[in-house]
């Protein structure tokens, strides 16, 4: 059975919800599931803007046929090509044979790659270029990066709404409420949104910023992304969010401490320092166990706050393996412009401490590592205290040069 929106006066949501996904691109935990959002829109010719995964094909196909009401299917818009957006072209194409699909030539280049039979059938759009459809007219805006080369959004420029591909989107399935009004996005959303962006458009900072530059130039009304909340009302908050992420700078001044600990020592001293900020006034805290926290969270935090303390044991005279493998999605993901302070720890050569800094320092950008540290031989000790007391001083100082 069909289960559609309507987006505008012409305009359907006629996606799909996946809350059976339990990984998105099979490494992100996504509890709540996804969306694949997908749509329709009714004009003197009919154009469908995007498809859906294969694993939602049947919802999607129920969702056009409803819409389209015996009408036939002329236009076919893919703004992505990623399979989760692109994997139904196929259905559609045997369902309404005269359709035209509207892309760009790398799109059409992964199409054929993905094994599509599209010849014939194509037009080829680039920066600039129009189509009337009736009474809408889009014109296309090239994206490339954010995340896929071939990626472009699309702008009604009768209604405002812009077709936004995996820009402006979200993990998190929609439970009957398409529209960022309908939902409590700082209490629901925000952390869902963050999570997608920091992890699968993080490392896209400058092309994000370029897209952010042509979006300021068009009167947008609306923001129809590929996955999550329909925005609109209140786009600036949004855009905003987007503007400090795709610049690595935090939303929040507050302090992140991941730590890695075998046997609770190095989680002891996390524990003393997260309690000696909160003494000292800073209440912003939070911390992260990353052998048991999944990598996409603290990566997703890592955006969000000012200052990250790094507390780890030395394993086979390195970085142990967890937090090692934090740092390189950190350096991965391109995330820049944080204070990090180091605890260490080792019981007979204590390297983790040297080499995390080293790290930061030689292999990220813009990432000021505090001078004050502390060191433990095995576990902590009275002395031990001291040093977290002025490491705590020595964050709350570098808070007042923000």
């Amino acid at each position: 059975m069909y289960c559609v929106r309507k987006v505008t006066e012409d305009l359907y949501w006629v996606g799909a919800n996946d809350r059976r996904l339990t990984l998105f691109e099979n490494i992100h935990p996504i509890p709540r599931g996804v969306s694949y959002n997908s749509y329709l829109l009714l004009d003197k010719k009919t154009v469908l803007f995007d498809t859906v995964d294969w694993s939602a094909g049947r919802q999607f196909i129920e969702n056009v046929e409803a819409v389209l009401a015996g009408r036939k299917l002329d236009y076919l818009v893919i703004n992505h090509m990623e399979p989760d957006h692109g994997a139904s072209i196929e259905e559609i194409i045997l369902r309404y044979p005269e359709v035209k699909i509207i892309s760009t030539e790398k799109a059409f280049l992964f199409m054929r790659q993905f094994g599509f039979s599209i010849d014939g059938r194509i037009e080829e759009v680039k920066e600039g270029d129009t189509r009337c459809f009736g009474k809408h007219t889009v014109t296309f805006v090239a994206a490339p990066m954010v995340h896929w080369p071939e990626a472009m959004v699309t702008f009604d420029t009768t209604n405002g709404v812009l077709f936004a591909a995996d820009a402006f989107g979200s993990f998190g399935s929609l439970d009957g409420k398409l529209f960022n009004d309908e939902v409590n996005f700082d209490r629901d959303w925000i952390d869902d949104a963050r999570r997608y962006y920091t992890n699968i458009v993080g490392k896209y900072g400058p092309q994000v910023q370029a897209l952010l530059k042509k979006a300021g130039g068009i009167d947008i009304k609306m923001i129809c992304p590929l996955h999550g909340p329909v925005w609109r009302t209140d786009l600036g908050y949004f855009l905003d969010k987007y503007d400090k992420w795709s610049r690595y700078e935090p939303e929040e001044t507050g302090v992140m401490i991941a730590y890695a600990s075998m046997y609770g020592n190095t989680e002891a001293a996390a524990n003393s320092l997260a309690t000696a900020l909160v003494e000292r006034g800073m209440t912003n805290v939070v911390m992260y166990d990353v052998s048991k926290t999944h990598v996409s969270q603290l990566i997703s935090e890592t955006f969000r706050l000012s200052h990250i303390v790094l507390a780890s044991v030395t394993y086979n005279l390195g970085i142990y393996p967890v937090m090692h493998n934090y740092l390189m999605d950190m350096k991965a993901l391109n995330l820049q412009k944080r204070t990090v302070a180091i605890i260490e720890n080792g019981s007979w050569a204590c390297k983790s401490g040297s080499l995390m800094r080293d790290f930061l320092e030689n292999n990220m950008k813009q990432m000021t590592v505090l001078d004050e540290k502390v060191t433990l031989s095995s576990a902590m000790r009275e002395d031990n205290l001291d040093e977290i007391g002025a490491l705590a001083d020595s964050i709350i100082e570098s808070m007042k040069n923000k």
